[in-house]
């Protein structure tokens, strides 16, 4: 199971990375010019500039506590934090009619779930897990 939740933290992280460096890398015009992100019309660049960030501090709160073995519990709320900002950005596609775009953001949402609710629970570090599957 660990391997699991490694692989959709994994997974997680690098779409928030993902989008949310494009969102801090671009500008509104050019966000709004690829196509795929009309939403960006409806917001200033400063509200686009402020998702990238949260969605850079996910992806961070996704993965490093974990691998530093520090305040773990922090990839949890991180995770909780990926499933607001998809109900949001859900929430936005609806209201603006795109809904082929809201299954996508279900799906992450629900990978999100899984991992706030792997991370809650009591499970061993990554790190001396491996560890001791090596020395065996």
């Amino acid at each position: 199971m660990n391997t699991a939740i490694w692989i959709a933290q994994s997974l997680l992280a690098l779409a928030m990375l993902r989008a949310g460096t494009m969102k801090l890398s671009r500008t509104k015009a050019q966000l709004q010019a690829s196509g795929s992100m009309d939403w960006v019309e409806d917001r200033t660049e400063g509200q686009i500039k402020g998702i990238g960030r949260l969605e850079v501090l996910a992806a961070l709160g996704l993965i490093l506590p974990a691998v530093l073995d520090v305040a773990p519990v922090l990839v949890a709320i991180a995770a909780v934090g990926v499933v607001l900002l998809m109900l949001g950005a859900a929430a936005t596609h609806l209201g603006r009619g795109e809904r082929q775009m809201v299954p996508v953001n279900l799906v992450i949402a629900a990978i999100a779930v899984f991992v706030a609710l792997m991370a809650s629970g009591p499970r061993p570090s990554s790190l001396t897990t491996g560890i001791v599957a090596i020395s065996i």
